[in-house]
Formats: C-alpha cells, sequence, structure tokens
C-alpha cells in the first residue's frame, strides 16, 4: 500500500519544527527514525497532513551526563546508545533492553526518542524509563517541560504529548555502586516483539534489596509495575510464594499470540529469573 498524500518539511532547528507543528493545528506527524511510522503511514494507520522530518536536529542527538541523571537526546540513534561508553557505564539497563530491539538495522536508524514517543506497550524503552525512575523533556512553544515517565505514558499508544509539542530528550539516574538491573523478554523469534518482558532496577542494602521496581511490557497497554511483587521482594529473600502476587499486579491480555494463561505463566518465569540477576549483579 501507500500513504495518503501529505505535505513534507525538514525542519531547521527545533524552533523551526515547532512553529511547523503549531501551524498544522494537530494534523502533523514528526519524523525521527520512522522505522515504524512509515509502516503505519504505509497501511493508512495514521494519515497526516504535514510530516515534520527532525532528522539532522544536532541539539537533539547528544548524550551528556546532567549532575546524577544521563540525558539522551531524542534524536540519540538506538544503536549509538548501545555502544555509547556513557550508556554503559551510567544506564546498563538500557544496554540491556536495546540488544533485544528488533534487528541490528532497525537500531541503526531507530531513536530513542521515536520508541519512547510512540509508547508502543510491548516495547522495551518505555519499561525501561519507568523502571529506572526517569524523566521525558517536553519542547512547546511556551517552553520546556518535564514529565516523569509513569505519568508520561497513558495508555495504547498515548502519552503526555500534546499537539504540537516534541519530545527533546529523556533522563534517567546515573548508575550508583549500589544499583542493581535485571532484563528478561520471551518472544517467539529473537528480534520480535516481546510477548512477555520485564525490566527491573533496585538498591542493594546489605543482602537486601531496596527500591525495586519492577515494570513488564507486553502484557497491558502501557509499562505496568508489579507493586505487590515489589513489596514482597523488598520484604525479604525470594520466595516461591512471591510469583503469586503477580495475580493482583498484572491483569495481562490476550490476542492471537498468547493467551492470558500463558502470558501470567511466563512473566512468573521472568520474575524468578530477574530476581536473581537483581540479587547477582553486583557479586
Amino acid at each position: 500500500m501507500k500513504p495518503a498524500p501529505f505535505c513534507y518539511a525538514k525542519a531547521r532547528s527545533l524552533k523551526h519544527a515547532l512553529e511547523l507543528l503549531g501551524q498544522a493545528n494537530g494534523e502533523a506527524r514528526v519524523l525521527a527514525g520512522g522505522q515504524s511510522l512509515i509502516a503505519a503511514l504505509n497501511l493508512r494507520l495514521s494519515s497526516p497532513r504535514l510530516l515534520v522530518d527532525i532528522n539532522g536536529l544536532a541539539d537533539l542527538d547528544t548524550i551528556d551526563l546532567d549532575g546524577d541523571r544521563l540525558a539522551l537526546g531524542a534524536m540519540v540513534r538506538q544503536a549509538a546508545a548501545e555502544r555509547s561508553p556513557a550508556v554503559i557505564e551510567h544506564a546498563p539497563l538500557i544496554v540491556q533492553a536495546l540488544s533485544h530491539v528488533a534487528h541490528p538495522a532497525i537500531r541503526n536508524r531507530g531513536t530513542i526518542g521515536g520508541s519512547i514517543a510512540l509508547a508502543d506497550p510491548a516495547a522495551e524503552l518505555p519499561a525501561c524509563l519507568v523502571a529506572l525512575g526517569g524523566e521525558v523533556e517536553i519542547a512547546g512553544s511556551a517552553g520546556r517541560r518535564r514529565v516523569g515517565a509513569e505519568d508520561f505514558f497513558k495508555g495504547l499508544y498515548e502519552t503526555d504529548l500534546e499537539p504540537g509539542e516534541v519530545l527533546a530528550a529523556v533522563r534517567v539516574p546515573s548508575a550508583t555502586r549500589a544499583s542493581r538491573y535485571g532484563f528478561g523478554e520471551f518472544a517467539r523469534r529473537k528480534g520480535d516483539y516481546a510477548l512477555v518482558g520485564l525490566c527491573a532496577a533496585a538498591r542493594a542494602s546489605g543482602d537486601k534489596l531496596q527500591d525495586v521496581r519492577l515494570v513488564f511490557f507486553g502484557v497491558g497497554l502501557k509499562p505496568v509495575r508489579a507493586r505487590k511483587a515489589e513489596a514482597e521482594i523488598e520484604g525479604g529473600p525470594f520466595e516461591e510464594g512471591t510469583i503469586s502476587a503477580l495475580a493482583d499486579d498484572l491483569d495481562p491480555l490476550e490476542d492471537i499470540q498468547a493467551s492470558k494463561a500463558l502470558r501470567t505463566h511466563l512473566a512468573g518465569v521472568l520474575l524468578k529469573r530477574v530476581v536473581q540477576q537483581l540479587s547477582e549483579s553486583g557479586s
């Protein structure tokens, strides 16, 4: 199929991009890596009047340590983030997750900001951002604002971005010696979207884990925190009974790929594996 007719404009700067979006009265889409958008255009799942290309905006293609937080510009390619010494050192969970995102050719074009802004509930990066307690920086005509990751994701492909705004960057707390991370997912084939996935972060305190954040993806309309399971893990050593807490935390979707029962079972398997990673990652 071919996309519906649209106008195209290449932004010269972020300010120019915001001006173009403002003139389109909500009928524009931003083109970053385009790995999901182009397919949606061709299938006519999206039919914008204007496509605003932000490729080439150098100020959105940076990786910087901002105090105790790592800032990744929206246009940082996923492959560049995966290889970045700064991301490897300060946000290793993101590196773990990126190795599961599609295939190298996709990651060479796909962007950090594009994946976050799309908010696909089966994607790895939105769940990572929530697990790390990160935030999203949004640019608009009135200036910039920051939104916590848990508040940014609203529902199925729905975020806190308003018409005329651009996701400019994401920020995550820099890893410390006490930081612990875990990641796992089940997919039918390597590179496919996950049937179920889990991103986890915690802080080691002696032989216990504190500030545990368990974020599942592929089970709901957005990243889902397993808060009861988090409390169980913080309360003491992992026990098989902890898996039963997922029954209160998760209500997995059912589709042609997997039943609710299968996703619930796989979530329990991942929980056990990932908690083991959290316990061992500092040893």
